[in-house]
């Protein structure tokens, strides 16, 4: 499932985000330029905004409704179905009140540009539907929306999607709708208000973090909620609910927002420990980052000069589009922020690792899509350098929407996709996907072992989900690491079981703890099988942890898809099958 300025430091201010923010309408950027089409040079922007590139529309108040929908739908109608398609786009609002229904295609982002969700108000829609795969949305990827507030119009708003669809940093005047009446295998929502209902329906699995809302309905597989108000009743696996209180220790996403005088800037939210709910009720915690501190980045920019603002201590925006790397993204300064827009996405040509980082403070990497290329690279992305052993704790490297591809759009190589070697480090939402359908794909053609090694200690991660690697594919090797939802699906493509051996054992496990490691805790497992190539394949286990009392997991679950494909046990020895017989095989914990 199954996008030259002062060196940084010299204009940051650490700031409290006021909800109180002024709208910045026409009074700031006077008249808007006309607007393109998503194949146009001309960009849509105000005359004031920075240069964004083509595929970037920022959005004024003082349009006509009628020039924001045409360009809305424009894009929509390229991007539908252009599941591996070119084209990336964002939409940016800035503060106000739109009427205008935005149907989120593929490689679109939607964000609003107010410090608060409410400081920009869409009376519509912001939604996801599956119309074009017959309400099938298991292959509704690459999108997003944050930072908006959407009244719906009918009184409910749709989003059905599945893996790296990420809806952040939301307020919904209204109900939720998770599925559009087919098959859905999401997915990832933070710091995000509804006023009304949820509504699940057939998701598989769903995260929820620091989440507020009047009621959920629904549930299937691994419904996880952590720091949520609210959050639903009862207890897995009937129904199939995991509630973790409060989350212990996390940053939200960067964002780009334009303050009432019309400047853009970047804002870096601050570290929140054991919080609940939003981040953004009475104001947000953090440092603004003026936009003439980035290298405003295009597909034409050369690698070296993105390397030379970073040694420069500049931090990186990509605007939409592909990005083909002839070297690696070196990042070297404490507190660098590298952010992307509209899916923006990385490909490493030569089989080079497209960005490494080094053991530093701070780091954020957001909004990147990392596609690898036909060269086999060892790693797509490295966090520190081997043997990493710096204390990082109070001001962490964190991920946020940071997705990995291995075929799709053509064939891809990658032995492993992402090491983390420092410690501390947080994740907020990764996808690591062998791809399982497009162009090149195949057991010996889109080939990768391995999604995640972690080797730091006291690494974080919300929202995982890999996919389809065939050997282990997550390891973990560094201690007191933190795991709050895991979705995985073993490879498709096994030929036949010697082709998938593990030594002796029979596949490889979707989850290994390494046998060194005394202390880690993972909450909310799903692993699922669909071995299609060849149904009499089968795992052994889709867990694999060394028996130690401070080596925990909590509400587990396997599944056989269609009763394709077996996976003998859950946890090492225990639970399970998931076969053709019993296809869902529950574990509340281990040991």
């Amino acid at each position: 499932m199954a996008e030259h300025a002062t060196p940084r430091g010299t204009t940051r201010r650490t700031v409290l985000a006021s909800l109180a923010l002024a709208p910045v309408g026409a009074g700031v950027f006077g008249a808007a330029k006309a607007l393109a089409g998503p194949g146009d040079t001309a960009s849509a922007r105000p005359a004031a905004a920075p240069d964004l590139g083509p595929n970037v529309a920022i959005f004024d108040p003082s349009m006509s409704a009628q020039e924001i929908q045409d360009r809305v739908d424009a894009v929509f109608a390229e991007q539908e179905t252009a599941q591996f398609g070119p084209g990336r786009h964002a939409f940016l609002f800035l503060p106000g009140t739109y009427d205008v229904d935005v149907n989120v295609g593929y490689y679109t982002h939607v964000a609003g540009l107010g410090l608060s969700p409410d400081d920009v108000t869409i009376q519509g829609a912001v939604h996801v539907e599956a119309d074009w795969f017959d309400g099938n949305a298991t292959h509704n990827f690459w999108r997003c929306a944050e930072n908006l507030s959407v009244t719906p119009a009918g009184g409910a708003d749709r989003w059905a999607v599945s893996q790296a669809a990420p809806y952040r940093r939301m307020h919904v005047r209204g109900d939720l709708v998770l599925d559009d009446g087919g098959w859905s295998s999401g997915g990832f929502m933070a710091d995000t208000k509804i006023d009304g209902q949820v509504r699940s329906g057939s998701q598989q699995q769903w995260l929820s973090r620091n989440t507020e809302w009047a009621s959920w309905d629904g549930s299937n597989w691994n419904m996880v909620f952590v720091g949520a108000v609210n959050a639903p009743g009862g207890d897995f696996p009937d129904p199939p609910y995991t509630r973790v209180d409060s989350t212990p220790l996390v940053r939200e996403k960067p964002f780009l927002y334009a303050d009432d005088a019309g400047d853009f800037h970047v804002f870096v939210p601050a570290l929140r420990t054991d919080s609940q709910g939003i981040s953004w009720a009475s104001g947000t915690e953090g440092e603004s980052v003026p936009i003439g501190d980035f290298l405003i980045a295009t597909p034409d920019t050369p690698t070296t000069e993105l390397n030379d603002a970073l040694s420069q201590g500049r931090h990186l925006l990509f605007t939409p589009g592909v990005y083909h790397l002839d070297q690696p993204l070196n990042v070297t300064e404490p507190g660098t922020v590298v952010l992307g827009l509209g899916l923006a996405t990385l490909i490493p040509d030569g089989g080079i690792t497209a960005i490494t980082v080094a053991d530093v403070d701070g780091v954020r990497i957001a909004g990147l899509l990392v596609d690898a290329g036909p060269d086999n690279s060892e790693t797509l992305m490295t966090i520190g350098t081997e043997g990493s052993g710096q204390d990082h704790a109070a001001d962490p490297i964190s991920l946020h929407d940071v997705f990995f591809r291995i075929g799709g759009p053509g064939v891809g190589k990658a032995t492993t996709s992402l090491v983390v070697n420092s410690s501390d480090v947080i994740a907020d939402h990764l996808w690591l996907w062998r791809g399982d359908h497009g162009d090149g794909i195949g057991w010996g053609t889109n080939t990768a072992d391995t999604g995640l090694v972690v080797n730091g200690d006291d690494v974080t991660m919300y929202g995982l989900f890999v996919e389809h690697y065939q050997k282990t594919q997550t390891i973990w090797n560094g201690n007191g690491g933190r795991t709050y939802f895991y979705q995985n699906e073993m490879p498709y493509d096994p030929p036949d079981q010697g082709a998938w051996m593990n030594g002796d054992t029979l596949g490889y496990p979707a989850y290994k703890v390494a046998d060194s490691v005394t202390s880690h805790e993972a909450h909310g497992l799903g692993s699922y099988c669909f071995f299609s190539a060849n149904p009499s394949v089968t795992a052994e286990r889709a867990i694999e942890a060394p028996q130690h009392p401070e080596v925990t997991f909590r509400s587990m679950v396997t599944v056989s898809l269609g009763g394709t494909g077996t996976i003998n046990h859950v946890i090492n020895d225990t639970g399970g099958p998931s076969n053709p017989q019993t296809n869902v095989a529950n574990l509340v914990s281990y040991p």
